[in-house]
């Protein structure tokens, strides 16, 4: 059995049926997870501040962008927003698309360039931005009707490489590029989203390894290759859960010690 299949299997073996027990296996998952998809894009985001909005709800003596500390507490609201509706599996849904977004771009979109075109969180965009080196994503006149298509193909996914799904989710989304600023962190976790409800684990998008989540997302907007995004995300879980996959085979092997004492 491979890494990716331990992953699963221990995700699923946790039989999260309550907001108290996703809690308990996301204790240190959220903090990464706000920690690396938002230092994908601020550079200003550091993991002690991520830890303090997280435990305390605030940071001591900070002298930074008052966007960066709207960031990471808007990641943690969005945590909290979700929660039950991943217990209740909730599918996606536009208003709930809109909502993450609005609640994890509050306080931080730019004025000039966005507020100027009357652009709003949790609202899709209403022009057309450059999104990367091959286009710019789009339509603004398209987007609700091809979101709007992309949910109805993954609310009805009866496959069972759910993993396979989720990232063309995510790569499908960030090709039409639905909102006007804010897309990669909605993107980000509305994948980890899909992937709770299916019953399988999240995953972060580590900072260091950005430069191959971006190319994984050209090759898709090149030649609409999905197959390098899905080993990406592959890799990226196990790297997501590889330290709990040690302890639990510790944790193994010290039992089984035990009892051969006897």
């Amino acid at each position: 059995m491979d890494k990716y299949d331990q992953v699963v299997r221990l995700w699923q073996s946790y039989n999260i049926e309550s907001i108290d027990a996703l809690d308990k296996y996301l204790d240190s998952f959220r903090i990464l997870f706000a920690f690396h998809s938002s230092k994908i894009e601020n550079r200003e985001i550091n993991y002690h501040d991520t830890r303090e909005i997280f435990e305390n709800g605030k940071v001591l003596n900070y002298t930074g962008s008052p966007r960066t500390l709207f960031e990471l507490q808007n990641q943690k609201l969005c945590y909290e927003f979700l929660k039950d509706k991943i217990i209740n599996k909730e599918m996606i849904s536009i208003s709930l698309m809109k909502e993450i977004h609005k609640i994890l771009t509050a306080g931080t979109y730019d004025e000039r360039r966005y507020l100027a075109n009357d652009e709003r969180p949790g609202e899709f965009k209403k022009h057309d931005y450059v999104t990367g080196i091959y286009g710019i994503g789009s339509a603004a006149e398209h987007v609700e009707n091809e979101i709007a298509e992309l949910l109805d193909e993954i609310n009805t996914y009866d496959g069972s490489d759910v993993l396979k799904a989720a990232a063309y989710l995510h790569i499908r989304y960030e090709y039409i590029h639905p909102f006007a600023d804010g897309n990669g962190r909605v993107g980000r976790t509305l994948t980890n989203y899909y992937l709770m409800i299916n019953g399988y684990p999240p995953f972060i998008v580590f900072d260091e390894d950005k430069c191959f989540y971006y190319e994984c997302l050209q090759k898709y907007d090149a030649k609409e290759e999905i197959e390098p995004l899905y080993e990406f995300f592959k890799y990226q879980m196990e790297k997501t859960w590889k330290k709990t996959l040690e302890k639990r085979k510790d944790s193994k092997e010290v039992r089984k010690s035990l009892k051969n004492i006897k």
